[in-house]
């Protein structure tokens, strides 16, 4: 068994479907359009092959994030508390702003929701395998309605 496993990203896929040509196992033909990673033997021509770079290669086990002192993880969510106020400003010009100015705002926009997303992946929010990802999913696994998906979850980062 390899290492790895093939994702298909299905925004990128421009469905060229050269990939299931050359996959070995057939594990890129499936309905979902998604690749079967019960299938999957990592071996990568899948993603070599395809036009529109829509299919990586990604590890099935994913390493451990830094530990990162409390300090540092402060700092992270001060500065992402900076950034989600920047976004509510930016979101209030641009209710207010004439034509000229929407693009810029809209660009700031998404520019400081990229910065917040990378911030608090760096404060171990994000990660899947995370300590406060799993304290969340454990928190949300007590939710009858939401158990079996999150109890699934945490199966699969332990």
């Amino acid at each position: 068994m390899s290492e790895f496993h093939a994702y298909r990203n299905l925004k990128l896929c421009s469905k060229d479907c050269l990939c299931l040509f050359v996959c070995p196992t057939g594990a890129t033909n499936n309905e979902t359009g998604q690749i079967d990673f019960s299938k999957c033997i990592g071996c990568g021509a899948c993603a070599m092959s395809c036009p529109s770079r829509a299919i990586t290669m990604l590890p099935n086990a994913m390493p451990d994030p830094q530990i990162k002192s409390k300090e540092m993880v402060d700092k992270l969510f001060e500065i992402s508390k900076n950034k989600i106020n920047e976004i509510e400003i930016l979101k209030y010009l641009l209710a207010k702003s004439n034509s000229n100015e929407l693009r810029l705002i809209k660009a700031l926009i998404y520019s400081n929701k990229i910065i917040l997303e990378d911030l608090m992946r760096e404060s171990d929010f994000m990660l899947p395998q995370g300590k406060k990802s799993l304290l969340l999913l454990s928190k949300i696994s007590n939710n009858n309605d939401l158990k079996e998906i999150t109890d699934k979850l945490l199966k699969s980062f332990k």
